[in-house]
């Protein structure tokens, strides 16, 4: 690489896909020092004035400062740019290598006025998340190119913009990451003869996994189904939209506090009895709870507190996310959560006192670890979100003796981990280009709507190019948004065509024209002017206004877990993979193909599906619990024990035994529910938890009526 950079000279581009875990971060360090080292061929000037490293998260953009700065021999080449004055004054003094982050790195365009007589070596760190948007244009267009000055006529503002886009003629590109896109190879892929783009140098999953470079986090997957029945709350019977009900249905129940609690018992128990106890780590390894939002982690966090201190443990949690949440009126942070500050976060895992980090989004990329060994997962995980997330694992930590992951997965089949990984495993390429004909078609489709008028984009370009404030922009906007959102009177499903096009356009364009000279200036007009338009534009579901209606009307009556696959190791397909560009075809509204029907089918059809613990049919299933709640309830000590005890601990406790006996006495007609029952820890769990639901969540009165 190094080599063909120095041959070849400046503006050219590199896609090196490097493995996650297997010393990225090195290789950067490595790849920075060796660029301010190459000169020009027959020249004793340097190749690059400058080497730009840029992240796009903090707590990479420090690990690699931290990195290259362990390497440096001479003081004062290197700097760190927090805002876009400093990054003006370094590539001015000449700092030989600069160090930012890609929220920083826009403001270039502000702060630089000409840097087209030095030419830079760009090192990107996780190309697919840094380069996206509208970031990439400011920094593209921050390099700017080697073409003659141009006039300041709007005209030459716009077709500046649109040069600034393409990657620029005096920077090259080293783009690495560990899971190429479509558009990341596109757009810094080489592109062989038979037409297809693969990276410019490939360092494995497979290849770092067979030389002991990361962990095989799929050597040991196992996964839990979730079986659970709910039921009708009110009298009537009112009709919702069954797709989207059942969608809303299974985020109710997964998200519920009973099922959160579940969920919680079983990572702690897991934890406590795998990890824990056997000293994995010399027993210093920590585990990630991966959550689907922040009010699942919030959840989760007091249900894990609440499980580790029933326990007695000597360790706490904590909970990572982003900004405020508010849940049932009280608005929670991590700081406030956690008791101390976020920046905190990674050192305060690295004590004796955490042992379990609970993540919504936060730390599933980036996040480097050597300590963590196990991780829970509850969040759909697919492609490039799931190998970045399970990677997490995948550190070696020798000196810690850490020699094997673990991943218990409530969410995600193995067949769906090994889909997402397979694409990743060894090499992949991009089977052709972008086809951008559609845009014609979109531009087409978008004008015949009427929502806006060629003279109100012109107009708005010229202002915006021109850099006026946002209090002239706006109303140019609203004129459109008003058109679609009243006066037009258009049609729901009109809008919701309009909305799918215009971000489709903009999608596809915005890609696509920083490698494709387009030079067509109505498309660039128009992409602007759609980008401040599409979020003004109100499109209405009717049928997500019942969803809080239909959450009202339902219970959850029970809820259980199925271990499916204990240890399971996935293979995966030494092969190349190939995947397609980015949908082109036109798309837009397809027409309401849904059906309404009333709750009870809902229910019904809901129950059949995920109300499926063992071996008999959900009516069989409810008899089961039902006859083992009645010898719980007949019990003599039952009152005593369960009802009239204050201790949680001790009434959890008699509990357990309580149903242990009652299985017991149904071992005649229900043999094989006591020998799963009394051979599988698992089973027993959470078929103890759907008892105890059931009889704590129903008052007197509702549990009598159900028993008889």
């Amino acid at each position: 690489m190094l080599t063909h950079a120095q041959k070849n000279g400046v503006g050219h581009t590199y896609l090196i896909q490097h493995s996650a875990g297997s010393g990225k971060s090195n290789s950067i360090t490595w790849t920075a020092y060796q660029l301010i080292e190459l000169y020009a061929p027959g020249s004793d000037s340097p190749l690059f004035n400058s080497v730009v490293v840029v992240t796009d998260r903090t707590n990479l953009d420090k690990q690699i400062r931290d990195n290259i700065k362990g390497f440096s021999e001479i003081k004062n080449i290197i700097t760190h740019a927090n805002n876009a004055q400093e990054l003006k004054t370094a590539l001015e003094t000449g700092k030989r290598i600069i160090i930012t982050t890609i929220q920083k790195f826009p403001f270039i365009v502000n702060g630089v006025e000409d840097l087209r007589n030095s030419n830079f070596a760009l090192i990107i760190d996780e190309a697919h998340s840094s380069q996206s948007g509208q970031a990439a244009d400011k920094m593209n267009a921050a390099l700017g190119s080697d073409e003659e000055e141009l006039e300041d006529d709007i005209q030459d503002k716009i077709l500046k913009a649109m040069e600034g886009r393409k990657l620029g003629k005096n920077a090259s590109y080293f783009a690495f990451t560990a899971t190429p896109k479509n558009t990341t190879l596109e757009k810094f892929g080489q592109q062989n003869a038979d037409g297809k783009f693969v990276p410019f140098h490939l360092y494995s999953m497979k290849q770092a996994i067979e030389e002991g470079f990361i962990l095989d986090v799929l050597a040991n997957y196992t996964t839990y189904r979730s079986y659970y029945e709910i039921q009708k709350s009110v009298q009537g019977n009112p009709q919702f939209d069954t797709a989207k009900a059942q969608k809303k249905l299974r985020a109710y129940v997964e998200g519920h506090k009973e099922t959160i609690a579940a969920k919680a018992d079983i990572i702690v128990n897991h934890f406590l009895e795998q990890v824990w106890k056997p000293k994995k780590l010399k027993g210093q390894a920590k585990v990630m709870v991966v959550t689907r939002n922040i009010e699942a982690a919030i959840g989760y966090y007091f249900a894990i507190c609440k499980t580790l201190k029933r326990e007695n443990s000597p360790f706490d949690a904590i909970v990572a996310f982003s900004g405020k949440k508010t849940v049932n009126g009280i608005e929670y942070t991590e700081d406030t959560l956690n008791g101390f500050p976020s920046k905190d976060m990674p050192e305060k895992l690295r004590e004796d006192d955490y042992k379990i980090l609970i993540v919504a989004n936060k730390f599933l990329t980036g996040f480097d670890e050597p300590l963590l060994h196990t991780m829970y997962v509850d969040k759909k995980l697919q492609s490039v979100l799931a190998v970045q997330c399970l990677s997490r694992l995948n550190r070696c930590n020798n000196k810690m003796g850490k020699v094997d992951t673990f991943v218990l997965d409530f969410f995600n089949t193995v067949d769906d981990i090994k889909h997402a990984f397979d694409d990743f495993y060894t090499s992949i390429s991009l089977s052709e280009p972008t086809d951008v004909n559609v845009l014609h078609d979109l531009q087409e489709a978008l004008a015949n709507a009427g929502i806006y008028e060629w003279q109100e984009i012109e107009q708005f370009n010229e202002l915006f190019f021109n850099k006026v404030s946002a209090d002239q922009l706006s109303p140019l906007i609203d004129v459109a948004a008003a058109r679609f959102n009243q006066e037009l009177q258009l049609e729901n499903e009109d809008k919701i065509d309009f909305k799918i096009k215009a971000k489709q356009f903009v999608k596809i364009y915005g890609q696509v024209a920083c490698m494709i000279a387009y030079n067509n200036l109505r498309w660039e007009k128009l992409y602007w002017f759609l980008k401040f338009l599409i979020p003004k534009l109100v499109v209405r579901d009717p049928a997500l206004d019942q969803i809080d209606e239909l959450l009202e009307s339902i219970d959850l009556s029970t809820y259980g877990l199925e271990r499916v696959n204990l240890n399971y190791v996935i293979a995966l397909e030494s092969t190349e993979s190939q995947i397609d560009p980015q949908n082109s075809n036109l798309r837009g509204y397809r027409g309401d193909a849904s059906q309404n029907d009333p709750l009870s089918d809902i229910i019904a059809a809901f129950n059949d599906r995920f109300f499926s613990g063992w071996d008999a049919t959900p009516q069989e299933q409810r008899v089961k619990f039902i006859n083992i709640a009645q010898h719980v309830v007949n019990n003599p000590n039952y009152k005593t024990q369960v009802v009239d005890n204050q201790d949680e601990q001790n009434r959890r406790i008699a509990l357990e035994q309580l149903i242990q006996q009652a299985v017991s006495q149904e071992r005649k007609r229900e043999l094989d529910l006591y020998k799963r029952y009394a051979s599988d820890p698992d089973f027993k769990r959470t078929f103890d938890a759907s008892i105890m639901q059931l009889l704590t969540r129903s008052s007197p009165e509702q549990l009598n009526q159900l028993l008889t």
